[in-house]
Formats: structure tokens, C-alpha cells, sequence
């Protein structure tokens, strides 16, 4: 028979095998016979190609904790075979040779595959606890019945623009197939008829994320200091330092005692990438409050390039506020110091002139 024939039969044997053959086949024995208790009929080519695709979205925004649903698949492709043992089609070593393509046609499936989620960047954290996921096995052209999830968290401080995670995968591998005749009887294994033997891969899949770009705001001036029992004008001068053009801001801030303000809404307009807008606020301290900085919480609520409303995160105000006690002026300390002398100098005449009585 033509030889060309002969690998056209065997490679169709194979892919049909793909179908019918059922894991258990597949699994690894716990004995591994050595090599003279076994005969090799042929050797297979191929083994199994992982890919990594992202379900559903891969862009994320800035301070996110989200959920990455990574879906494993197996492309490998069964090339062919290589006969290594002459076989004499009238006797029994026929149906072996058979039986070892089938056994053979698993080469292309991945054992014991494990994945690790690790992060190229400060700005992208893996949760640890969700950082490695396993699959008992994983065949051509069969994907898993659930995706492998993993937790990341996007930094406040993160830039827009391009990542990659990396995936670092490692499974096992059918690397040779043998069949035993019965010959492993004398090992006590009288129903194994072949003998697996398994390689070790790794491989390294990358994984694409998109972090959003975005209007972003810091305090970078503020401006005034309150006095207590007193009212004052503090000034914030907010800073956009995101990508994107902030439309129709107002900035809001949020005070509680000793501290209070009859207007904590100022429109600040639009302020582009990179724009610093200004904010007065009116405020008042209670006579009570003590001295030091105080913390007012304050946020900025805009419109996105979609014209859709957003707020930014919170962002802490840092106001400095004095007691009244330490507001005497230098001129009531001077004349509070001149009566005390001028008292001082009438006691001691009055003291002389009663010595001399």
C-alpha cells in the first residue's frame, strides 16, 4: 500500500480517536512501567498551542477594582506519524499498533495546567488570593466550562494608555505512547495495556488592558487661613492633571464643626488637561476651634467627553486655622506693657512717700 495512503488512514484513525477517546484514557497512571515491558509502534507529532483571550471588556478605569475573565484555549494540531515497529498485519500486533494511535492521538491535550495572573507595572495589582487558577486538563478545540477569574486593583495615580499582563502557564504533555501486550501482568497491572510518558511545558501568554483615559484633580494651592470666632475666605486652585477636558465643573467641599459656610458650591467652568481653575470659598470658625489644620473634604462634578456627569474622587483641603488668643496685636501687647509698668512705678512712689511719713 502507498505509504502516503498508509498516513492518510493513520492521521483520519486519529482525529476520530480525538472524538471518541474518553479522559479517563487520557489520565496519568500512577506506575510507569519502564520501556521493557512496552513496544512502540509509532511516534506522534504535535503538541498542545494555549491561548488567552479576555471575556468581555479590557478597559478599566483609574482607582477600579475589577474582575479579569480569562478564557483558556488549546489549538494544538496533530501533524502526523512516524512508524517505529514493523507490524505483520495478520496477527495481533495489528489491532496494538491501532489501539497506540488512538492512545497517541491525545498528545495534543494539556494535563495539570496551571496560570499565574502577575503584573508588569506598580499601577496594576493581582489580588493574591486569585492570582493562580488550575485546569485538570484542557483539549483542542474544547474550552472550559468556566473562565478563570482573577482580581485586579487600578491605582488612583495610574497614567491612561496600554498595559500587558503577563500569564505564565505550565501543563504536561503525552510525549510517548507504548503498548504492553500484557506483558505488565507480572507487575501486578494485568488491565494496562500501554504506557504513558509526559514532558513539562511553559509558555508565557500576554494579556492586553486599557486604563481609560480621564479628567483627574489635585489641590495644588490653597490660599488664606481662618481665624476662630471669625469668618475668612480660603481659595483652592484646582488642577486637572487627567487627559481629558473636565466641562461645566463646579467644585463642592464639605465642612462640619467648628467649621461652617453659607455657599460650598462655586462653578469653575471648563478646565482642560493640564488647567488650574480657582475656588473662593466663604467660611466661619466657631470661637471654640482649636487651633491647627483642618481637613475639608471636597470633590469636582463635571461632564465627560460623552456629555455624561461625573465627580472625581475626594480630595482632602488642607485649611489652616489660628486661635484668637494668638491674634494680639503687637500694639495691644505694647500698651498693655506700658500700664504695667506705669502701674509698677506708681506702687513704688506711693511705697516712698509712706517711708518718709
Amino acid at each position: 500500500m502507498n505509504s502516503a495512503v498508509v498516513m492518510a488512514v493513520l492521521l483520519t484513525a486519529a482525529l476520530f480517536a480525538v472524538t471518541v477517546v474518553s479522559p479517563a484514557a487520557g489520565a496519568k497512571e500512577f506506575i510507569q512501567p519502564n520501556s521493557e515491558f512496552s513496544t512502540n509502534y509509532y511516534d506522534a507529532y504535535g503538541e498542545p498551542d494555549l491561548y488567552a483571550s479576555v471575556l468581555g471588556d479590557t478597559e478599566f478605569e483609574r482607582g477600579e477594582t475589577a474582575q479579569v475573565r480569562i478564557v483558556l484555549s488549546n489549538r494544538g494540531v496533530l501533524y502526523g506519524f512516524k512508524a517505529k515497529t514493523d507490524v505483520d498485519t495478520n496477527n495481533g500486533e495489528h489491532a496494538l499498533s491501532l489501539k497506540e494511535i488512538e492512545y497517541e492521538s491525545l498528545r495534543t491535550t494539556a494535563f495539570g495546567v496551571k496560570a499565574e495572573m502577575v503584573s508588569t507595572t506598580d499601577y496594576i495589582e493581582v489580588d493574591p488570593t486569585t492570582s493562580v487558577r488550575t485546569l485538570d486538563s484542557l483539549y483542542p478545540g474544547v474550552l472550559p466550562d468556566d473562565p478563570m477569574s482573577f482580581t485586579i486593583t487600578i491605582s488612583d495615580n495610574a497614567p491612561a494608555g496600554n498595559y500587558m499582563l503577563l500569564m505564565p502557564v505550565s501543563y504536561e504533555f503525552q510525549s510517548q505512547v507504548e503498548m504492553t501486550d500484557g506483558s505488565t501482568v507480572r507487575l501486578g497491572l494485568p488491565e494496562l495495556d500501554h504506557t504513558t510518558f509526559y514532558k513539562t511545558r511553559n509558555t508565557t501568554l500576554q494579556i492586553p488592558l486599557v486604563i481609560e483615559p480621564a479628567a483627574k484633580f489635585v489641590v495644588s494651592e490653597v490660599d488664606g487661613e481662618l481665624t476662630s470666632g471669625q469668618s475668612g475666605t480660603i481659595n483652592v486652585t484646582y488642577t486637572n492633571v487627567g487627559e481629558v477636558e473636565a466641562a461645566d465643573a463646579f467644585a463642592r467641599i464639605i465642612v462640619m464643626k467648628p467649621l461652617s459656610s453659607d455657599r460650598s458650591v462655586v462653578n469653575l467652568g471648563n478646565i482642560g488637561p493640564g488647567e488650574s481653575k480657582t475656588a473662593s470659598f466663604d467660611l466661619a470658625a466657631e470661637i471654640s476651634a482649636v487651633e491647627k489644620n483642618y481637613g475639608i473634604d471636597s470633590e469636582i462634578k463635571y461632564c465627560d467627553e460623552d456629555g455624561e456627569i461625573q465627580f472625581s474622587d475626594n480630595i482632602i483641603v488642607e485649611v489652616p486655622l489660628k486661635s484668637r488668643k494668638a491674634s494680639i496685636s503687637i500694639t495691644t501687647l505694647a500698651l498693655a506693657g506700658i500700664l504695667l509698668i506705669g502701674a509698677y512705678m506708681g506702687y513704688n512712689t506711693i511705697r516712698k512717700m509712706n517711708g518718709k511719713k
